[in-house]
């Protein structure tokens, strides 16, 4: 065994120097990394913050101007086929917040210091313009699959590239690898959290090879295989439930430990600012690192710009493509602005890194040193206990969460390439073996390191295959903001885009008078 997982990390620490190289490139060349300013910015920080910026612009900040609508869609959500907006975006949702809004977080500020998060901030904000963009163009080129709605950058990629059927293929695939190499780190996570959940219970830390561990790895297991397995509506039906509990539980629980420290608010904010330009030698970062680490983290995290939620966007039965792009910008917010935050106010606020105990804090892996600064806002009292339990019951949802979101859109994909049973079963069984693998690793003790790293090269490489789709279809998305508030009450359909869109077509001829209801109406609701 202990041969094996040498194996395995010798294979990820290949793989970790082609991740460096797509996301520190050109900065690992002097004579680029020697310009003044420039030389802080990698191409994939360029591309991501730079889009973000430029949909921006051209939108006239949609993000700011459009986020009352979308909340109201989120309100008044329904639907006649497929899913609703709302459950769309808990689809979306169970797949964002992950255990990087912890993990992330954590390990943002202890490489690039507290400076990390604000520009998480910075990212996330622009990358609420880059969601609208590709859910809104998601939206634009669904197709509908008997009651269901399908779609996402593999469908819109082919329809933007003279409709290539092997241009889908390839993008389809593109997405199965992507979940290949996160979806063992998701597998760790679960069973992780199983075990820290009945190691407090216990009051003693039991061993990785504990029955509770093996427990764990069979019924995630059994439940992945029962909830993902039967398209977006059955998984829809879980994470309506789990989401919601998740989230809230997660927000009051760190909301809590704020209030409790409320007079270390005012040092929060000032580390965050100071920090972002200057971070402090104990971090032994620089600006660069700062910068690297906020984006690199909130992509992980947020995922705007990589086309991974495009799925559960272009299954909503919106009542306009851009219905659903305000919903996604939404989500992108909650995410990080919110939830990203809530944790880097326990990291930063906790100040174990200020401390005696700060060597020890920088050796421990993300989830310990976020428990750890969790410990130092309740130190000597029993809510330590209650919080840690939250903590580790909300990590563990948001890996599970994240899990069947891999596997349910892997098959989607796989339907796309082929609807032959034996290659989706081929799918099915690839993606639970890298689970159980995931799992195992927690098992016999493997670090998360090494599985980390191949979600950070999942991550830059499918944005690296979205964003230029973003940007050629990015006329289609403006037709459509023009018509979504141009105060007309015509339908969205192939005439205001000016290609075929079937799915919006039926929709118009099924209303019958070429008006939307007045439930459906985009422009009901005044900014």
């Amino acid at each position: 065994m202990e041969t094996l997982l040498n194996v395995i990390s010798a294979v990820c620490g290949r793989i970790q120097i082609v991740s460096d190289l797509f996301w520190d490139f050109p900065t690992n060349f002097s004579w680029y990394a020697g310009i003044p300013v420039l030389g802080n910015f990698s191409l994939a920080i360029i591309l991501l913050i730079g889009s973000g910026i430029y949909f921006s612009f051209r939108l006239r900040f949609i993000q700011i101007r459009k986020f009352r609508r979308g909340l109201q869609v989120l309100k008044n959500s329904k639907a006649k086929t497929g899913i609703s907006p709302l459950a769309a975006f808990f689809l979306s949702t169970a797949m964002r917040v992950g255990p990087g809004n912890i993990l992330g977080v954590t390990g943002a500020v202890s490489v690039g210091g507290p400076g990390a998060l604000l520009w998480m901030w910075i990212s996330a904000f622009f990358g609420m313009a880059t969601a609208f963009v590709e859910s809104t163009l998601s939206q634009i080129f669904k197709e509908r699959k008997d009651d269901e709605y399908i779609g996402g950058m593999a469908f819109y990629g082919r329809r933007l590239l003279k409709n290539s059927a092997p241009v889908g293929v390839v993008l389809s695939l593109m997405y199965i690898v992507y979940a290949l190499l996160c979806l063992p780190a998701q597998g760790f996570n679960s069973v992780s959290a199983m075990g820290q959940i009945a190691s407090i219970f216990v009051g003693t830390e039991l061993p990785t090879t504990h029955a509770v561990y093996w427990i764990g790895f069979a019924v995630t297991v059994i439940a992945a295989i029962a909830i993902s397995f039967g398209g977006t509506k059955k998984i829809s039906r879980v994470t309506d439930v789990l989401v919601p509990i998740m989230a809230i539980v997660y927000v009051l629980t760190v909301l809590i430990l704020i209030l409790l420290n409320v007079t270390r608010i005012p040092w929060f904010f000032f580390a965050v600012f100071t920090e972002a330009f200057r971070p402090e030698a104990v971090f032994g970062g620089a600006f660069g690192i700062a910068l690297m680490q906020g984006v690199k983290r909130g992509l992980m995290s947020n995922e705007a710009g990589q086309g991974t939620i495009t799925m559960p966007a272009a299954a909503s039965d919106a009542a306009h493509p851009c219905d659903q792009g305000c919903v996604q910008a939404v989500g992108v917010f909650l995410d990080t602005i919110v939830i990203c935050t809530l944790t880097g106010f326990v990291v930063i606020m906790g100040r174990v890194w200020l401390t005696d105990a700060g060597a020890a804090w920088f050796e421990m892996g993300k989830l310990p040193k976020y428990l750890a600064s969790a410990a130092e806002l309740t130190p000597g009292t029993g809510l330590n206990t209650a919080v840690t339990l939250l903590i580790s019951l909300c990590f563990g949802l948001f890996a599970f969460t994240c899990l069947l979101g891999f596997i349910s859109f892997s098959e989607i994909c796989a339907n796309r390439i082929s609807r032959k049973a034996a290659f989706i079963n081929v799918i099915r069984g690839l993606d639970l073996v890298v689970v159980c693998f995931g799992m195992l690793t927690s098992i016999v003790g493997m670090d998360l390191g090494a599985l980390w790293d191949l979600s950070d090269f999942a991550n830059i490489l499918i944005a690296y295959c979205n964003i230029p789709l973003l940007y050629l279809g990015f006329r289609y998305v403006k037709k459509a903001q023009e018509h979504y508030e141009s105060g007309l009450e015509t339908p969205f359909t192939s005439e205001v885009v000016g290609i075929p869109v079937t799915v919006w077509d039926e929709k118009a001829e099924i209303r019958g008078d070429g008006m939307k209801d007045a439930e459906d109406n985009p422009k009901e609701i005044q900014d």
